[in-house]
């Protein structure tokens, strides 16, 4: 995984590098990095006009660094101060093979209109585009867009998430000698914090982190060559008339992503018990009406139980839901209509809690944006970290916030970005598909729920990657995961 610093904790690493290492020599390092992404991005130094847009903080200080270093390797290099007049700013960008903005950094606050960058001049940033949000990726007023982001120490949430991806370009990280931590270890403690951590008592201070294809070779555990069906099975209560489709997409997931055992329970209809393509899984009639004891005794001998697709929003099948939720002693993954199910936050908190009274097994929630608002009320802000991470502390619950990039955290606050979708998954039946996979991957023995929730949501994307550009429909996806998955394990051998 890639330590992703917010604004806060990379000023303070900043300052914890400072008091070995003076702010000149960082801010060289910085300039020399930067000065080289401009050069690859131009492919060269020859005959190459360079305009550097330079602000008064280390943004700026960065790009004259920068400068000086072009101007050596023979580029013609004019600096102009970003709060130059406009006239001033364009007449100086007029011309150029490439524009350096150094103009704002990651602490930026307010409305940054750059001055307009001719068609065919590149466009070079420092750390992040100037006007986009270092936490949120919220852009403000008319920044730059950037072929490429030369980021220092660490990715920024800015740059992964809301506006920040469309004004980045190609994103590269330098290391410049700020110690960041290691994303890999669990609690790992940036730099800077390790004394507040002590302080208040926790000895985990709370990470973001991006998810990565090695972090699927490294947790995802290899199915043992004396294992049998059950060792990894899942359980999926799902379904309702003219709702199957979506509990044989979730049941078709968890058997690709490797459950050794799914069994498909579905609610019967007051008329009779509800057919379904459910491929492999063995499907299990449940009553209509109250279900949830015979769901939980058909979960017997799975290691975790997934609800949700398709089940509908019935008084009974809501009731049914929550008494689920508060009785069964399984890990569980909650999807969709049993999201719903949880009601407000206040009646989630409240089943939640008694659940905790009979079981410390985790609860993971799959939601998209308006299920999750449904759940907890509209979003304060732009900041879905944020926002995933309140709801997971109060809940106690880990939170899988489904979108471009998708947000992972824990009750902790240790959050999982995932990059790997694209538009391919907004089609019908790909959340049901999803939600699959992460009960297979808690079933195959990742430890932590956080881990588990978010190498699902990464493997759900770089699987769909291999399917088509146009036309993907969610019965594609579950395949796609197997060859995936396998041509990773194959890779590791």
């Amino acid at each position: 995984m890639r330590p992703v610093l917010d604004v806060a904790a990379m000023r303070e690493a900043d300052m914890a590098a400072q008091e070995t290492t003076p702010v000149a020599v960082l801010m060289e390092r910085a300039g020399t990095f930067l000065a080289r992404g401009v050069l690859r991005t131009l492919g060269g130094a020859y005959g190459r006009r360079v305009t550097v847009v330079a602000g008064k903080g280390n943004n700026g200080g960065d790009g004259r660094v920068a400068a000086g270093k072009l101007a050596l390797a023979g580029v013609r290099v004019r600096v102009v101060d970003a709060t130059a007049a406009a006239g001033e700013l364009g007449s100086a960008v007029r011309g150029a093979d490439a524009v350096v903005d150094a103009a704002y950094g990651t602490g930026f606050r307010g409305s940054y209109d750059a001055p307009p960058v001719p068609q065919g001049c590149a466009v070079v940033a420092c750390d992040i585009p100037s006007g986009v949000d270092g936490d949120t990726g919220s852009a403000s007023g008319l920044p730059m867009h950037a072929d490429r982001t030369v980021t220092f120490a660490a990715l920024k949430p800015g740059l992964l998430l809301g506006d920040g991806p469309a004004f980045a370009g190609r994103v590269t990280v330098a290391d410049i000698g700020i110690d960041v931590g290691d994303p890999h270890a669990a609690g790992a403690v940036l730099a800077g914090r390790e004394s507040a951590a002590a302080q208040d008592g926790s000895s985990r201070p709370p990470v973001i982190a991006l998810v990565e294809d090695a972090d699927v070779d490294r947790l995802v555990p290899a199915r043992a060559r004396d294992t049998h069906k059950w060792r990894s099975a899942v359980t999926v209560v799902a379904g309702s008339p003219g709702m199957t489709g979506a509990a044989g997409l979730c049941a078709r997931a968890a058997l690709r992503a490797g459950s050794g055992m799914v069994r498909l329970a579905i609610p019967a209809s007051p008329s009779g018990p509800v057919s379904v393509e459910a491929g492999d899984a063995v499907v299990v009639a449940l009553p209509a009406g109250d279900w949830a004891q015979p769901a939980c005794a058909t979960a017997e001998r799975s290691r975790v139980l997934v609800a949700g697709p398709g089940l509908g929003r019935a008084p009974e099948t809501v009731a049914s839901v929550r008494r689920l939720v508060a009785t069964c002693r399984l890990p569980l993954v909650l999807d969709a209509d049993a999201i719903g199910a949880l009601g407000g936050i206040d009646d989630a908190e409240e089943l939640l809690a008694r659940r905790r009274a009979t079981t410390t097994e985790p609860v993971v929630l799959t939601p998209h944006e308006g299920e999750l608002g449904s759940l907890a009320g509209p979003a304060p802000g732009p900041d879905r970290i944020a926002w995933v991470r309140s709801v997971a502390a109060r809940l106690k619950v880990v939170v899988l916030l489904k979108g471009p990039t998708t947000v992972v955290a824990d009750p902790g606050g240790n959050a999982r970005l995932v990059t790997a979708g694209d538009a391919r998954l907004a089609t019908p039946g790909t959340g049901d598909v999803l939600a699959g996979m992460v009960a297979a991957l808690v079933a195959r023995g990742v430890g932590d729920p956080l881990d588990a929730a978010a190498l699902g949501a990464h493997v759900h994307g770089r699987a769909a990657a291999l399917g088509y550009a146009e036309g993907l429909v969610a019965g594609d996806v579950p395949d796609l995961v197997a060859r995936w998955l396998t041509a990773r394990r194959d890779a590791c051998r």
